[in-house]
């Protein structure tokens, strides 16, 4: 079953939740997170204390509101609109990441937020 958590961006507070996966529920332990936030096109991407490999949700195909784990980095990454390599408005990560949750309110609203330099993620 999904796990409700609360992403906090200045004074913007969104509801999500990570899936039933052994990625997300590592990342669900890690909580509460506090971290700067790198931004790269409409992606918001920052490094957790968590290192997994890919795993069965691994994928370069992406929504506006996914949730994904990128192994590479050890980071998690929001995606909220197109990236650097985007043919279109769907956002492209940089290679694929494991999808571990998703943004329940309209994370197009994270447009608005890409001056901000921290980001809180806690569970509910």
């Amino acid at each position: 079953m999904p796990k409700q958590i609360k992403i906090i961006i200045g004074d913007l507070s969104l509801k999500a939740e990570l899936f039933d996966t052994e990625t997300a529920k590592k990342i669900h332990k890690l909580l509460p997170l506090e971290s700067m936030i790198n931004t790269w096109g409409d992606e918001f991407y920052f490094e957790i204390p968590l290192n997994m490999p890919l795993d069965e949700t691994a994928t370069t195909d992406v929504n506006i509101g996914d949730i994904g784990y990128w192994p590479p980095g050890n980071a998690l990454a929001i995606f909220f609109g197109p990236t650097p390599i985007s043919n279109d408005d769907k956002p492209v990560p940089a290679s694929e990441v494991n999808l571990v949750g998703r943004i329940i309110d309209d994370a197009r609203v994270l447009k608005g937020y890409k001056k901000e330099s921290k980001i809180f993620i806690k569970a509910l």
